[in-house]
């Protein structure tokens, strides 16, 4: 019959556990501050979101934004504008896009306010379609932010936002 035998833990064995746990808390400390420092700093952080109040917005007027160093344009839509935009046939576009895949609220539209060509600021209310007019290069956009004329090869982009109340729109 085989017996069973227990050793009993000797000095060296409570020696190598107490160094490892000791090297894993020193590399711990070591690696912790290399790491925290790829973190984004305070000021990024306060930009990565902005709320606007849309509440004071006339109907067809447009408010610019700053957001992360950019203009975001805001614009509340009048029924025309919204009746135009969505009969826009989309396979005529240099890159369709439906209206309703760009706003949340068919009254109200936000997009960055920066030329899809060079990175110009469009003026509002201009060009044919009036939507927004780069003077640089001559891109025209329409209401819905759509590139309809000019070199520009995209719409003008649609931040990630959110309505957090009727008169509160959250960008970012």
């Amino acid at each position: 019959m085989a017996q069973a035998t227990t050793v009993e833990p000797t000095r060296r064995d409570f020696l190598y556990i107490a160094t490892g746990a000791a090297a894993a808390v020193g590399t711990g400390a070591v690696v912790w501050p290399l790491i925290s420092q790829m973190n984004p700093d305070a000021s990024t952080l306060a930009l990565a979101s902005t709320e606007v109040d849309v509440g004071q917005l006339a109907e067809g007027g447009i408010m610019t934004v700053k957001w992360r160093g950019k203009p975001v344009f805001v614009r509340h839509r009048t029924k025309k504008e919204i009746q135009e935009a969505e009969a826009v046939n989309v396979a005529t576009l240099p890159d369709p896009e439906t209206d309703a895949a760009r706003v949340k609220k068919p009254e109200w539209l936000v997009v960055v306010g920066v030329c899809t060509h060079l990175g110009c600021v469009p003026l509002g209310h201009e060009g044919e379609y009036d939507g927004w007019f780069c003077p640089c290069h001559g891109s025209v956009y329409d209401t819905s932010g759509r590139i309809r004329k000019g070199p520009a090869p995209r719409n003008l982009e649609v931040p990630l936002y959110q309505f957090v109340s009727d008169t509160k729109v959250k960008i970012g």
